[in-house]
């Protein structure tokens, strides 16, 4: 007999792999080793952004991809080292002004690891106080100015590795000039590495797009480095690096004094990590139809940054680009993902002495690529058509994560979005009913002159009422009141679009039945949910009316004032549409 009950190991297995499909291993197995193929390049690029040692790329999707993978919903998200994150964390030590705090050094790490520690203990705390929410404070289009901020603070920065120059000290027009300025000791071969890499990066995406382009480049810089003795010339190469086991424990040399400090960089990291992860692990769950626990989800993000902490790396985040990967090589669920670290932990227990000649150029254009994707143009356009005043934010927040600091253009952007939140409900849409000539209601911005039929008002406030927006409610419809072409005997408030009020928004609504009850009108209501109800009556606002003053949509409001008042003569001027 069959049941449809989950059996015990079902109910063991990570929420991820739960209904696992044996006829699924064969593509995860693919995609994962296509998506090491990708990540390993990648996440080596990404440690000159974050300005940590190249084998902790490598180091972060190992532990944090798997554990994520047994702790996390999500079926596809890719967990790793991000360029954002990184930046962030690299602008946020380097403001640290610590002496001694240089890039590359071991106390570096230690900070960038008790960052990814801190945001463990951050993404935890988000769960356990149901906080996940915080990251929708970062809205589609200020998160797209974001990013493309980031973009371009990241294909920028890769330019001086690209042609063989020091970089710039200084804020980043600063870095510019000092790079313009020295254009001429470009070392060629340097650049011809780099312009080499971006051909067969571009060479292969658009006409063998299955494959790999950046770890062709990486293989192919490898073997002309080793064989040309490119060092020799003035090409910067990765060097010996200390491969085997990540270390486990906490990291040496950081302690709780070091936690003030990097509250901040750990923070803007924390909200980052939620906004994006959340919105890939939604957009591709809706597209194959499934269902992602997003507060599962950050407790995956949290062990993955807790495990990047403890194995001597730095913070990590779901990442678009690779989950994209994996769901283009039709890769199912996070045993690819398991896939792709086992791939790379056999890489840096056994094979990291074969990177040590690979060129920095190399490294700097598949990074400076990353950010030219970054670079949202076509998602700037389409918010720029759809809401100019968004735009505005958007670009501002992108001008100051590249001018000023990532750290800094992530504050901007979650207070800009708050702001604007708060502007649309500060001035919502307002409307005033009116009634066509087939009797049919209608509704048209409302303007003073404005009247639903003669001795009728009929309002719609299509927001929140609070504290910000409660008296310009009160005065806006006191003011449409004595505006009106006839004396207006009944005010209906359409409450359909008002879920909610506060003390504040209360006490006005007082004011203006007290307003309108000494005109010798009547004020009704319309469409009010059972919790607005509450609320309402909680705030004495109920009291001031009649039970038969309430209805359950307007139309019946409308029925109740024409049962009550003469029928309108041929004078009757309906609302403006």
């Amino acid at each position: 007999m069959s049941t449809d009950r989950p059996t015990s190991a079902s109910r063991l297995a990570p929420e991820s792999l739960r209904g696992y499909q044996r006829s699924w291993l064969r593509a995860d197995i693919i995609a994962g080793l296509t998506l090491a193929a990708v990540a390993i390049p990648e996440t080596m690029g990404y440690t000159s952004i974050a300005q940590v040692p190249v084998i902790t790329g490598l180091y972060t999707v190992l532990f944090p991809a798997l554990v994520f993978a047994l702790l996390g919903s999500s079926r596809l998200l890719v967990v790793g080292a991000d360029s954002a994150t990184a930046a962030i964390l690299a602008g946020g030590l380097a403001a640290l002004g610590i002496a001694g705090l240089t890039p590359n050094s071991p106390q570096w790490l230690a900070m960038a690891s008790l960052t990814a520690l801190m945001c463990g203990v951050l993404l935890l705390l988000a769960r356990l106080l149901r906080l996940g929410f915080l990251g929708d404070f970062l809205s589609a289009s200020v998160l797209i100015g974001f990013l493309t901020g980031v973009g371009i603070q990241v294909f920028t920065g890769q330019l001086p590795d690209m042609l063989g120059i020091p970089k710039g000290k200084g804020n980043w027009f600063e870095q510019q000039w000092s790079m313009l300025t020295r254009l001429g000791d470009t070392s060629l071969p340097t650049l011809a590495f780099a312009l080499g890499t971006l051909a067969v990066i571009l060479g292969f995406k658009r006409f063998v797009p299955k494959v790999p382009g950046a770890i062709v480049a990486v293989i192919l810089s490898i073997i002309l480095a080793s064989t040309l003795q490119v060092s020799s010339h003035g090409v910067a190469i990765v060097g010996p690096m200390q491969g085997g086991f990540p270390p486990i424990g906490l990291p040496g040399g950081v302690g709780w004094s070091d936690v003030p400090q990097l509250l901040g960089v750990a923070f803007s990291c924390f909200v980052l990590i939620i906004a994006q992860s959340a919105a890939t692990s939604r957009s591709f769950a809706t597209r194959h139809g499934q269902r992602v626990d997003i507060n599962r989800d950050i407790v995956g993000l949290s062990g993955a940054n807790l495990a990047a902490g403890l194995s001597g790396t730095f913070v990590v985040n779901g990442s678009p680009t690779k989950t994209q990967i994996l769901d283009e090589q039709k890769g199912k669920t996070q045993v690819a993902n398991a896939t792709m670290a086992l791939v790379v932990l056999v890489i840096v227990l056994f094979f990291t002495s074969a990177l040590t000649n690979l060129p920095k150029p190399v490294l700097g254009a598949i990074v400076f690529l990353i950010g030219v994707d970054l670079i949202d143009i076509a998602g700037l356009r389409r918010v720029w058509q759809a809401r100019p005043s968004e735009f505005y934010i958007a670009v501002l927040t992108a001008v100051v994560v590249f001018a000023v600091g990532v750290e800094q253009g992530i504050v901007l952007a979650v207070v800009l979005s708050i702001v604007e939140m708060v502007r649309r409900q500060y001035r919502p849409h307002r409307f005033v009913m009116g009634i066509d000539a087939e009797g049919e209601p209608t509704y048209a911005r409302a303007q003073q002159g404005m009247q639903s039929a003669p001795g009728l008002l009929v309002f719609r406030y299509d927001a929140d009422l609070f504290y910000a927006n409660a008296n310009q409610f009160s005065d806006g419809v006191q003011q449409l009141i004595t505006a009106t072409p006839d004396p207006v005997r009944w005010l209906v408030l359409d409450c359909s679009s008002i879920p909610d009020i506060d003390y504040s928004a209360g006490a006005a609504l007082h004011q203006l039945v007290t307003f309108v009850h000494n005109r010798g009108a009547t004020v009704a209501l319309a469409a009010v949910d059972p919790d607005l109800r509450t609320t309402l009556e909680k705030l004495g606002v109920l009291q001031m009316l009649s039970v038969d003053q309430i209805y359950p949509t307007v139309a019946d409001a409308v029925v109740a004032f024409r049962s009550s008042s003469p029928k309108p003569g041929p004078g009757a001027r309906p609302a403006e549409t």
